[in-house]
């Protein structure tokens, strides 16, 4: 689960949205509706409040402080940095509501800035020195937890960290924009924001806080008689460690309990969680399902739990190594053998379940990743912080989202309901999620499980019953992905998207993903109000001539830091305006881009120069603008330069090291060199493509099934966005001009990909949609395939329906990580109706830039340089 989106998750049950304190019941604190002083500023974000003089000079980066508090404290310590900075003329901001606070210092929130409830900008040493002293006696009493990236300064709740004021952006080692700071030469570097202090090479740590950071060394693990071996998890509560009991020689798992962070839904810490699974531990000891409680200590504040390690794997990583509906080579009889397995694996976990309701505890957190089996078969269910005794009829106060029970459910019913969660889910990963959006959702789910996989249908009735309980509510008709005609699908689709629409709002104007609110995000193409336009544009809906007003207005007058990129920003609005006859706001667009330092973006296509220049190539072509098409061809110039050769890349994707993929990798440029190379004839741009081609390729792996797939090391992907399917559609593009064996190979392996029965998600650019719309884009099967290409076309139109949800009386779709619905282009509704339009439509729909060259208006059905589908849009609808 992203962090992020549990805290759009608070304010609306649908669809993400910000806890903006003048929507929904999260209010924010008292503070924020405070006058503003005379000669002040104020900007307020989705999770901050920002205050500054209007004549300060507060500088570009420096030392800043941050305060941290209890949830019972915050408003004293807002109140007393307020008073003190004020009248001294120093910046500041603070979270803005108690709900953002609980959910950045939770759990699951990211581990280097949690724990900061406002952060102060002084403006030199002098006065860092002076407002630490102060507001030291100042907020003295106040606690909260230590903030990890920082120092802390002296016992109470300040902290210090060297860093950015201002959001000035470079280029990191892995080729995307980060926030930067200027090193001692005057160039811009990342502003790295590690769980762990440290200071820039060219910075001289203030003499007055070196006492402090010696206090800090002081704490070691030194003395104890365990040594850690390896770190097995890290969360924001604390850590979980391999050790070895030197007293012993055994290994055992310390888990850490970190004072005031890490909450949870009942405001307890991760200390007060870590003490009630050593009581609970100690009430089940000798148990087979639980692991054996060892010792329990302190250390430097920290609250240390010692248990038994049980040498077993997650029934997690079983399951995705086992999942058989993933493969492209997926028969009968692995789909046999797997369920075989999830039948024998159900009542064990079932019977340790039970063992625990024995005693009196309610497990409270049951799923594939708590679950552990050894290689001789022992079953445990690890971590038991939320556990809860059965007589108090309690909820856990934390919870996987695909397993947490309905507010209905109490006691035994929390474990009944997880257990039921768990037999669908183990038959379809994770869209047990979206029982949270429509109850009735389970109906479609065992009804499909049953159609895929031989289970007994009395497994699944049992689990149905446990999610609907004894009333379920009738579900609500919509029509069905492989069970309707196109015409209706698309009416239905178009129906929710229109139905969520709010042109009330200046952020956004149809609800999609959490990035929709980065600045100017809810108008770009990927996320916001362009991209849902563009979806209805090409698949034949009428105009909206007041939302594309909405649009046009905020692309000519855009929110600051609003990103230029192709989907993150104003060229890709530019593009759409373009297409909706707004040539004159398209180019105004443009040129309020090219004002701005673009050539020190990143090279891919999302948010970098390569989707600026096929856009700039396009609008150069399409209004005569000769200007266009000259910086687009400084932009092919910049990319042929930064690209380096085919080995300049590393063999991983991602984690730290550029991505690959049609998105984010090589493949964007290799896009661009490719379009050039079609209006200019330079061969020498289409040797570029090549090189960029042959590193996303260095990049991906060839899985046991055939596929080709980008690694990424823990995890191959295969999606449009940054997986190998993207870089299909270009070497399809790449191979109709010039013919190459070694692409031709990995097209191939790219193709396969595209037969995979099941994908997590719906969305276009990562899950089932880009599929089909790659279908449609030219990665059919090859001649080999000796199933017909329209069967594997239809399985992935069915395959629709495991998302597929009532909304506005019609058919929508969940966004990324399946917890609200969405209706954007990247990964919502208008993304499905786009890749469902590429392959069903009655005339071409392509992703921009990826129609055949030379040929805008091929017919579908027909082949033009191996990119359209080999079959028409009627016989395609009547297969499905």
């Amino acid at each position: 689960m992203d962090d992020q989106y549990e805290l759009y998750c608070l304010a609306d049950p649908l669809f993400y949205d910000t806890l903006d304190g003048r929507r929904g019941d999260h209010p924010d604190f008292a503070l924020a509706s405070r006058d503003l002083p005379e000669g002040w500023q104020h900007q307020a974000t989705d999770t901050w409040m920002h205050y500054a003089p209007l004549t300060g000079r507060t500088p570009f980066q420096g030392w800043k402080i941050h305060v941290s508090a209890r949830v019972e404290d915050a408003e004293r310590a807002i109140e007393a940095v307020w008073d003190y900075c004020v009248p001294r003329g120093i910046a500041f901001k603070f979270l803005r509501s108690l709900p953002v606070m609980a959910m950045l210092n939770s759990k699951a929130a990211p581990r280097g800035a949690s724990g900061k409830l406002v952060t102060i900008y002084p403006v030199d040493e002098a006065q860092l020195e002076l407002t630490l002293k102060e507001l030291d006696e100042l907020l003295r009493g106040i606690e909260g937890p230590y903030i990890l990236s920082d120092l802390r300064y002296g016992e109470g709740p300040l902290f210090v960290r060297y860093g950015g004021f201002a959001g000035r952006r470079c280029l990191a080692d892995n080729g995307e924009l980060v926030l930067a700071i200027e090193d001692g030469e005057g160039r811009l570097v990342p502003d790295v924001r590690e769980p762990a202090f440290g200071v820039p090479s060219w910075v001289t740590l203030p003499a007055f806080l070196e006492p402090h950071l010696a206090a800090r060394n002081a704490v070691t693990t030194e003395g104890l008689p365990y040594r850690v071996e390896s770190v097995m998890q890290f969360s924001n509560g604390g850590g979980v460690y391999l050790a070895e009991d030197v007293r012993t020689g055994k290994r055992v798992v310390l888990k850490e309990g970190r004072p005031h962070a890490g909450l949870d839904a009942a405001g307890r810490d991760a200390v007060a969680r870590l003490a009630h699974e050593r009581d609970m531990l100690e009430r089940l000891s000798g148990l087979e399902a639980v692991p054996a409680l060892v010792d329990y200590f302190t250390l430097g504040g920290h609250h240390f739990l010692v248990e038994e390690f049980v040498d077993g794997n997650p029934l997690q990583r079983q399951l995705v190594h086992r999942y058989p509906l993933t493969s492209a080579t997926c028969d009968e009889q692995t789909i046999a053998e797997y369920t075989a397995w999830v039948l024998d694996v159900l009542p064990k976990v079932r019977r340790a379940v039970e063992s625990l309701h024995g005693r009196g505890v309610v497990f409270g957190d049951l799923h594939p990743n708590n679950i552990l089996v050894t290689d001789d078969g022992r079953l445990t269910l690890i971590d038991y912080e939320v556990a809860t005794l059965t007589a108090d009829r309690g909820r856990a106060a934390l919870g996987h989202p695909a397993f947490g029970a309905p507010a209905d459910r109490q006691g035994v019913e929390i474990d009944h309901y997880a257990l039921a969660c768990l037999c669908l889910g183990l038959f379809a990963p994770q869209l047990t999620i979206m029982l949270s959006l429509d109850r009735a959702k389970v109906l479609d789910l065992a009804r499909m499980i049953r159609e895929t996989f031989p289970v007994p249908s009395e497994v699944i009735d049992d689990a149905v019953r446990a999610i609907t309980g004894p009333e379920p509510a009738a579900p609500t008709p919509f029509p069905r992905p492989g069970a309707e005609d196109w015409p209706r699908l698309r009416e239905a689709m178009t129906r929710a998207i229109l139905a969520s629409a709010t042109p009330e709002r200046e952020d956004r104007l149809f609800p999609g993903d959490v990035a929709q609110f980065q600045p100017g995000g809810g108008v770009n193409l990927a996320y916001g109000a362009a991209g849902v336009l563009y979806a209805l544009e090409r698949t034949g809906a009428e105009r909206l001539p007041r939302y594309e007003d909405w649009l046009r207005a905020r692309a000519l007058a855009p929110a600051p830091g609003t990103a230029l990129g192709f989907y993150d920003g104003l060229h890709g609005v530019a593009y759409v305006l373009d297409l909706l006859g707004h040539r004159q706001d398209a180019v105004d667009t443009v040129d309020l881009c090219l004002r701005e330092k673009w050539e020190s973006l990143e090279l891919g296509l999302f948010g970098g120069l390569a989707g600026m220049g096929l856009n700039l190539l396009h609008l150069g072509t399409a209004t005569g603008e000769r200007s266009l098409g000259e910086t687009a061809m400084k932009i092919v110039d910049i990319c042929s330069d930064r690209l380096g050769g085919p080995d300049d890349v590393p063999e991983i994707s991602g984690g730290g090291k550029p991505r690959a993929g049609l998105m984010y990798g090589s493949s964007g440029p290799a896009l661009l060199f490719l379009h050039a190379y079609e209006r200019t004839g330079d061969t020498s741009l289409l040797e570029r493509a090549e090189v960029a081609l042959r590193q996303d390729l260095r990049r991906c792996t060839a899985g046991a099934d055939g596929t080709l797939q980008v690694d990424q090391g823990w995890r191959t992907l295969p999606y449009l966005d940054e997986g190998s399917v993207g870089i299909g559609v270009v070497l399809a593009r790449y191979l109709a001009h010039r013919d190459d064996e070694t692409f031709r190979a990995a097209l191939d392996g790219c193709r396969l990909v595209t037969r995979g029965r099941y994908f997590v998600q719906s969305g276009l650019f990562t899950g089932r949609s880009g599929m089909i719309g790659a279908l449609g884009w030219g990665l059919t099967p090859g001649p080999r395939a000796s199933v017909p290409e329209s069967t594997y076309l239809a399985e992935q139109l069915r395959g629709l329906d495991w998302h597929a949800l009532p909304y506005g009386g019609g058919l929508a779709f969940p966004g990324n990580q399946l917890l609200r619905l969405s209706m954007d282009f990247a990964t919502g509704t208008a993304g499905v109706l786009f890749a469902m339009s590429a392959v069903l439509h009655d005339r071409p729909v392509f992703l921009p830039f990826i129609e055949p060259p030379g040929d805008t208006n091929t017919p579908q059905g027909v082949s033009a340089h191996g990119f359209a589908g080999r079959f028409g849009p009627c016989d395609t609808a009547k297969e499905v």
